[in-house]
């Protein structure tokens, strides 16, 4: 049995910060002391002295873009580039192609994740406006959710049937992720713009078109739903100040059937940035004004907004650099998300401990995730490093994403992870990967 020894950490878990030691047997935490001295000859000690151990990030949202858009992103590629970032699971969405909308679909995604994650996986089952019967069937305990587009989406997965959505609250038991955008709105705003400038649309105006108003507007009546139906909800990707206003704080997470998320990208842009990154920070929701990003954080700080995530969605460079209208949106994350936010909270934004708590423990109780998120005995060895005095700059050469590309790139973070583990195997070290990780199904406790 292969052991590691982590010696001399600042552990970060639970709330607080203390240091010590963290013994890995196997694929799980077999001792966490003040002190542990090593057992037998084989056992890999890595020395933590003045760095950061967190439980790995457990990414609630990522689009890895297999099957069928392949030439963006794999399975493979992006689960690798995550690991080196210190994410050690994630959910993956339902809109590839072909789209996870049925069971035979969805298990193909893991057919493939079991042969090629890197990292730990579960997937989102797509629901429609006609596909019903399949949500039914889905074991909820293995499986982490039921994802819906309540906004543009590709292909059939936009459910804008008010009477399908009120069907689907009312007789599913799974988790419902929304991703909340009122179509129409943003349909009326589109044609606005497209009148006044044709394709050429300044890509200042993306947050004007998929407006506040578009956000709010779909966000409320999903939250409506889901509270005369008893569903449980989750909101995907909160890009303005006026939606946490929708939230509350006066339970804890576990008792919470109304949450939300924010991403990595709506903490750190704001509507400024369109002028130097232009189509690269084009995501849906937008990212918006200074105002709303500080309401953001101050939602994520008073525990309104429950999860930190990344929505990593990659295109290739020669997508992303079309014009408004043609550039598709999103882009990578998963690489750079928790070094982004070791930026911030150097930056006064946020503690390390919130930090843990919104990217891994939260996560693991709100998906009630089995033996995950937390430094505990007995729990799944995932576990990163990060040294808060390492500073690297973000350049092409050392971008792990299949796309080549980074909407963090020429910035310098001042922190850098240099240890992943994955159930127990060290998958990453400085800049290197030693050893081949293998990913396991996520399990729940449901």
């Amino acid at each position: 049995m292969k052991t590691i020894l982590i010696k001399n950490a600042n552990i970060v878990n639970e709330g607080e910060i203390r240091q010590g030691d963290v013994l890995v047997e196997g694929d799980r935490i077999a001792e966490i002391s003040t002190s542990i001295s090593v057992k037998s000859s084989d056992t890999k000690v890595i020395d933590a002295d003045g760095q950061y151990l967190l439980p790995g990030m457990i990414d609630d949202q990522v689009h890895f873009r297999e099957p069928g858009l392949t030439h963006k992103a794999t399975i493979e590629t992006e689960s690798k580039a995550a690991v080196s970032g210190g994410i050690t699971s994630f959910i993956e969405m339902p809109n590839t192609v072909p789209q996870a909308t049925t069971i035979a679909l969805l298990e193909e995604k893991f057919s493939i994740a079991e042969k090629t994650a890197w990292a730990n996986y579960s997937f989102m089952f797509g629901g429609t406006n006609d596909n019903l019967e399949e949500i039914l069937k889905v074991d909820e305990t293995k499986v982490a959710g039921l994802k819906l587009f309540l906004g543009s989406s590709t292909g059939n997965m936009l459910v804008d049937n008010p009477k399908t959505l009120e069907n689907i609250f009312s007789k599913t038991k799974l988790l419902i992720s929304a991703h909340c955008e009122d179509e129409a709105t943003i349909k009326k705003n589109m044609e606005t713009y497209l009148a006044q400038y044709g394709e050429d649309i300044p890509i200042e105006l993306h947050p004007v078109i998929r407006s506040e108003e578009a956000c709010y507007l779909s966000s409320s009546k999903a939250i409506e739903l889901a509270k005369k139906t008893g569903a449980r909800l989750h909101v995907f990707h909160l890009s303005t100040e006026k939606e946490t206003h929708l939230f509350d704080n006066k339970k804890p997470l576990s008792e919470k059937k109304i949450t939300s998320e924010v991403c990595i990208h709506h903490l750190w842009f704001t509507d400024e940035d369109y002028k130097t990154r232009g189509t690269k920070i084009k995501w849906n929701p937008a990212v918006k004004s200074k105002k709303d990003r500080d309401g953001l954080w101050k939602a994520l700080n008073d525990g309104r907004i429950d999860v930190i995530a990344t929505d990593h969605a990659p295109h290739t460079l020669e997508e992303k650099e079309n014009s408004y209208t043609k550039a598709p949106s999103g882009g990578p994350l998963v690489q750079h998300a928790l070094e982004a936010l070791m930026e911030m909270h150097d930056q006064g934004k946020i503690s390390l401990e919130k930090i843990v708590e919104k990217t891994a423990h939260n996560p693991a109780i709100l998906f009630q995730i089995k033996d995950r998120g937390y430094i505990k005995h007995g729990y799944k060895a995932d576990l990163v490093l990060i040294d808060p005095k390492a500073p690297w700059t973000v350049k092409k050469e050392n971008i792990a994403y299949k796309c080549g590309w980074s909407p963090f790139e020429g910035i310098t973070f001042k922190n850098r992870v240099t240890h992943t583990i994955v159930n127990g195997v060290l998958a990453y070290e400085n800049g290197k990967f030693p050893n081949r990780s293998k990913g396991e199904r996520l399990t729940f406790n449901r």
